[in-house]
């Protein structure tokens, strides 16, 4: 039988205007330990932002998801926080803000295969 292996997750989701509290799920970021893996997948919808705020600059938007992908690959185009550990990096990017790119509370789960189960949690939370 596969070995299961504990993981952590939490959804990105867009707030355009955070004073409105209205959101779109646009990202997973999916982290676990034993595998030494962290990943992150994001897609934006562009009718789905235009329904609740035509204004927003997605290509702005699509700037910040890739420097949070950045972050989470350990780019050196990352700056100091892709320097970090994974542990460290998946913290920092599902840690609390009230900036446009917010994260979901953090949720655990098992799996055996971690790129599978964030393409699984993706589909199911985003898509």
């Amino acid at each position: 039988m596969p070995e299961k292996h504990l993981f952590e997750y939490a959804v990105i989701r867009l707030v355009p205007k955070v004073e409105r509290g209205e959101r779109i799920n646009v990202g997973v970021v999916l982290y676990c330990k034993s595998l030494r893996f962290l990943d992150f997948k994001y897609e934006v919808e562009p009718d789905k932002l235009a329904a609740i705020s035509p204004k927003t600059d997605l290509p702005e938007v699509c700037n910040h998801l890739d420097a949070f992908n950045e972050i989470c690959l350990g780019s050196k185009d990352a700056g100091p926080l892709g320097k970090q550990d994974i542990a460290s990096r998946f913290r920092w990017l599902t840690a609390k803000r009230s900036t446009i790119i917010q994260a979901s509370e953090v949720h655990p789960g098992y799996c055996e295969d971690a790129k599978e189960k964030l393409k699984k949690i993706f589909a199911e939370m985003v898509l």
